[in-house]
């Protein structure tokens, strides 16, 4: 008998934060009297159904316990030059912790500091009978522009239908067999879970998910996400 399956969280945390502008990586910097990627962590712990939780980090990285001393989970140096290979790896640690093939993984980014645990149990439930997986996102409500190459950059080139366009977030919920197969075929280029199991020919489901679920990325993120977590 197959035994039931687990749902585990996997946090990469290898980056060095290059468009942040703080001066070292993102999810370090102090945010509402923790570090950002503290906020996330204390999320995914609120999450009863999330049976453990890796924090994937560079080989090099010192500061993670300094910034995060509450957390309880696994940690594991073994990041790669590119978010796929941080997730890869992370993948064989886990299963080296007795994660198998069928157990879920919900792959999560470590700025994406606003995550409540409500919006992870939606993606739970949403995926957790499904045949491939999927990810929380959002419908696009802006107009989308497509700037020009060349002497036309910094240009409007064309201007793109938004319709049935969605803007990926995290987590992204796959299986762990699938997943690990779906990142070694497609290489270093993708840029999230999901474009790995597309890559397949797989098509994961689309969960609604909240417009605060910010990624930490630009200086000004900082100020906006700060601000949000004040009025929680």
């Amino acid at each position: 008998m197959t035994p039931a399956a687990r749902c585990f969280a996997l946090v990469p945390c290898a980056g060095v934060g290059q468009r942040a502008g703080t001066g070292g990586p993102k999810q370090y910097s102090p945010l509402a009297g923790r570090s950002v990627v503290a906020h996330t962590l204390a999320a995914l712990a609120a999450v009863p159904r999330i049976a453990g939780t890796l924090v994937v980090l560079a080989p090099d990285d010192t500061l993670f316990e300094r910034h995060a001393p509450d957390f309880t989970g696994w940690v594991a140096r073994v990041g790669g030059a590119t978010r796929a290979a941080t997730v890869a790896h992370g993948l064989a640690v886990l299963r080296g912790k007795g994660a198998d093939d069928h157990d879920w993984v919900l792959v999560h980014d470590a700025a994406r500091c606003l995550l409540r645990p409500a919006w992870v149990e939606r993606l739970i439930d949403a995926c957790w009978d499904d045949a491939v997986g999927g990810l929380l996102a959002l419908p696009l409500a802006d107009t989308l522009k497509q700037e020009g190459t060349g002497a036309e950059a910094g240009r409007v080139d064309a201007t793109l239908p938004r319709a049935g366009k969605w803007a990926a977030q995290t987590p992204q919920m796959f299986r762990l067999g699938l997943l690990q197969r779906a990142l070694l075929q497609a290489g270093a280029a993708v840029t999230d879970e999901s474009g790995a199991i597309e890559a397949l020919g797989l098509a994961p489901r689309l969960v609604v998910g909240d417009l605060e679920n910010l990624k930490v990325t630009w200086p000004g993120d900082f100020a906006l996400a700060a601000r949000l977590l004040e009025t929680r």
